[in-house]
């Protein structure tokens, strides 16, 4: 077993090492087809003659190639705003499509060839990883999750977790040095929608890929709990076609590119005008999705909340959720267990909820007006601040690159708008609560070390509480990892939850773990 394995670590990391090394090869060289292919034409009469002395250049990297261009169109830019001739400032970014039209060499010659080197051989790796781990006892097993470098913030987690948010910044801000891997996946995209891949495209392909192979891995862990193998098909099955495959094949069919899944505050640009517009554009299928995505908030939140708590959506449909129960289930035990920490996540959550409420509103105010301004405040300059500070960095860099540094569950514990609005159903108005028996706990801990919304299911269970906080995902990762069956996921009469005020606790009363 352990030589099956060995081999797959080291087809995994051959792999891996090819995907890198894929971002040095080939060649860029803008030409005049490049630009007038991929630049509107108002656009082009003003970025050609800046960009004269860049065309026919070679450039060796997509670094060197995507700077040189970006430069460019960001000092006219910046010309602009000193004449202030602000309507003509370009606020496309051109730099990706067009260095994908420059890009010459072995990766546009033999993308297949490239595609399996690095996908495919990482991909065989993992499974042969992970498939050995059937003959191991099911569950958690404390197996020096706390010395191993990988799951205890060392060298192996802290690499992990700077490489996810060079990832997640060159993503949102520099896609053109990753257009080598966005070229590795052109075919797939071809297949599916008929259109070249984009930035987004990789990204939904990796993190489907990801929390597939990673689900397949639950599967096997949690073999011996029916509630963790359906929860884990049921968000590999969302995140596979709901997620990535139906928006897919919608462009194919000349239809709008939409979640079914995805709901509002955390698809903070629902009510934007671009998508309202497309959707009111489109026809009978359009307004259904209108239709469905603002009764997903109205009536679906309240009602399935009301029955099942948020679990129903945060750890059986969610994207967000799935990828943290399946690539962030290794780091579900660094989630911070103190007091200060809760308080913290209090205000941070419902802070970021009140913020989607306000831009939102804002964001309508103009779209119904035709005002941009509210007072003194511009709406445009809201919702840019909220889609970078939140929708990028928070979400993206921090919500998933932090995942070997503060647990799998940081943008779903501190910032995400639509966990907030779920937790208050779960919190004022459910069925939903984790019973416990206090006479047979044995205070192993194992429940508060491994609880990724860092609640201390420990000191509940010694005193025979309920849980019936927000911030509960339902997970039930504390009810599979109890050696005595203390806890226990219910759905009952929400008069009949035992609780203690959470303002009637101190730090004394709640010890860490771990």
């Amino acid at each position: 077993m352990q030589t099956i394995q060995k081999i797959g670590l080291g087809l995994f990391l051959t792999g891996f090492a090819v995907w890198i090394v894929t971002l040095s090869l080939g060649q860029f060289v803008l030409t005049e087809n490049a630009l007038k292919e991929n630049l509107k034409p108002e656009h082009y009469e003003l970025i050609r003659p800046r960009v004269q002395n860049i065309i026919g250049q070679t450039y060796s990297t997509a670094f060197g190639f995507g700077n040189a261009f970006r430069a460019e169109v960001e000092t006219l830019n910046e010309e602009f705003r000193s004449a202030q001739k602000y309507d003509q400032v370009i606020y496309d970014n051109y730099s990706l499509p067009v260095a994908k039209a420059s890009s010459q060499g072995t990766i546009i010659q033999q993308t297949g060839l490239w595609f399996w080197l690095s996908f495919g051989l990482a991909i065989l790796g993992a499974f042969l990883y992970i498939l050995p781990n059937r003959r191991k006892h099911p569950g958690i097993k404390n197996d020096h999750i706390y010395h191993s470098p990988a799951t205890s913030r060392g060298w192996i987690g802290i690499v992990l977790g700077s490489f996810l948010i060079l990832f997640y910044i060159a993503l949102y801000f520099y896609p053109e040095y990753v257009v080598n891997w966005i070229i590795l996946v052109d075919p797939l995209s071809q297949a599916l929608s008929g259109n070249p891949a984009s930035q987004w495209f990789l990204y939904g392909f990796l993190y489907t890929l990801a929390v597939v192979i990673m689900g397949i891995r639950m599967l096997i862990k949690y073999r011996h709990s029916p509630y963790q193998m359906l929860r884990s098909l049921s968000v590999m099955f969302f995140q596979t076609s709901f997620a990535f495959l139906i928006p897919e094949i919608l462009i194919r069919l000349n239809q709008p590119y939409y979640d079914f899944k995805n709901i509002w505050p955390l698809d903070y640009d629902f009510f934007f005008e671009f998508n309202l517009n497309t959707l009111i554009s489109n026809g009978t299928l359009g307004l259904f999705m209108l239709g469905w995505g603002i009764a997903l908030i109205v009536i679906a939140v309240p009602i399935f909340s009301y029955f099942f708590g948020k679990r129903w959506y945060c750890s059986w449909v969610c994207g967000c959720g799935g990828l943290a129960e399946t690539l962030g289930d290794p780091y579900r035990q660094l989630s911070d267990k103190s007091l200060k920490s809760w308080k913290i996540e209090r205000y941070m959550v419902h802070g970021v909820l009140v913020f989607a409420i306000v831009m939102t509103a804002f964001v309508l105010y103009t779209y119904f007006t035709g005002q941009s301004n509210v007072g003194p405040i511009d709406s445009y300059t809201v919702r840019s601040a909220y889609g970078f500070w939140i929708g990028a960095l928070f979400s993206g860099v921090v919500g998933t690159g932090f995942y070997p540094l503060m647990g799998n569950r940081v943008w779903c514990r501190f910032g995400c708008p639509l966990a907030a609005y779920l937790g208050l159903v779960q919190r004022f108005k459910s069925r939903f609560r984790i019973t416990t028996n206090g006479g047979q706990c044995i205070s192993c801990g194992n429940c508060s070390t491994y609880c990724e919304m860092g609640i201390d299911v420990r000191w509940y269970a010694q005193r025979g509480q309920d849980i019936v906080r927000s911030s509960c995902v339902g997970c039930g990762i504390c009810s599979s990892v109890c050696p005595r069956g203390v806890l226990n996921l219910e759905n009952a009469d929400p008069n009949s939850r035992v609780m203690i005020a959470p303002e009637l606790m101190t730090g004394n009363e709640m010890p860490k773990i771990g």
